[in-house]
């Protein structure tokens, strides 16, 4: 019987170039301008290490949504585009379904008509 090792399987990958990445071997903020999260990759121009920017970014989404959904005419365009896609989508997910059943209907057919 072979006996299973503990140790932890080093990954093949030395790291990534192109994101930053090195395996988790690093600590959990080294990679924060490089590929590190939601907001890791942020432009430079804004000022302040990661986490400011981070509040930076998150203060300039809510002073944006605060905007949009203050005013109530705004809010009711957004609410109706939302309902005309979430429709669509809705529509799409339909058709896909009565075609997947068409399809199914004339495979069936065609297994009944050859012995």
């Amino acid at each position: 019987m072979a006996k299973k090792s503990k140790k932890k399987a080093k990954l093949a990958c030395a790291g990534c170039p192109a994101c930053g990445w090195n395996g988790g071997n690093t600590p959990a903020n080294a990679n924060a301008g490089n590929g590190g999260g939601l907001f890791g990759n942020l432009p430079s121009w804004i000022p302040g290490n990661p986490a400011q920017q981070q509040f930076l970014v998150g203060l300039a989404l809510g002073a944006g949504a605060a905007w949009v959904l203050g005013d109530e005419d705004r809010r009711a365009a957004l609410l109706k585009t939302a309902m005309k896609l979430y429709s669509g989508l809705a529509g799409g997910f339909e058709e896909l379904k009565e075609q997947a059943a068409d399809i199914r209907a004339e495979m069936v057919a065609q297994l009944h008509r050859e012995p």
